[in-house]
């Protein structure tokens, strides 16, 4: 099996006062549990009243972040063009550009590039393929969302087991 072309890295460096992944009109960032709860954390709220204050639910039940009523951007998109809480951030945008589909393909890839100015930038990082893949996966654990107020407590497998013979 051929490994796939991102495994030899790629150069990527985050800009600053750039926001050009999170001011998309309409863009939607699904919430995980644990990104609600690091969110409410943050702005010293209770899950359940972070919730009603910052997310909203999609006709099917899952939580996203809010966006912006007047121009549909991100509600922690400041004036700079920098997040207000980039260091709690929601993990599907912790992981851009490395969503599975921006790296399905070099032609997609090609199309990020040209909308993301970290990707090749001169202060680039080589982001080798481990890494990349550790983001992918993290993607697609951050898009598996929630839809219960608030999120369930995480159970292990051995908790499963043991409810499940008990």
């Amino acid at each position: 099996m051929r490994a796939p072309w991102w495994m030899k890295g790629v150069n990527f460096s985050c800009q600053p006062a750039c926001g050009r992944c999170c001011n998309q009109p309409g863009g939607i960032v699904y919430l995980s549990p644990d990104d609600a709860q690091r969110l409410a954390n943050h702005a010293s709220l209770e899950v359940e009243d972070w919730l009603e204050r910052d997310a909203r639910q999609t006709y099917d039940g899952r939580f996203v972040l809010k966006s912006r009523e007047e121009d549909e951007v991100c509600i922690h998109l400041n004036e700079q063009q920098q997040c207000n809480v980039y260091e709690v951030r929601p993990q599907q945008c912790r992981a851009f550009p490395w969503w599975g589909e921006n790296l399905a393909t070099q032609r997609a890839w090609d199309k990020v590039k040209q909308s993301c100015p970290g990707i090749d930038a001169e202060d680039a990082l080589l982001i080798d393929g481990h890494t990349i893949r550790l983001h992918i996966f993290s993607d697609r654990t951050s898009t598996k969302r929630f839809r219960t107020r608030p999120p369930e407590p995480r159970q292990s497998k051995r908790e499963i087991a043991t409810v499940q013979f008990a």
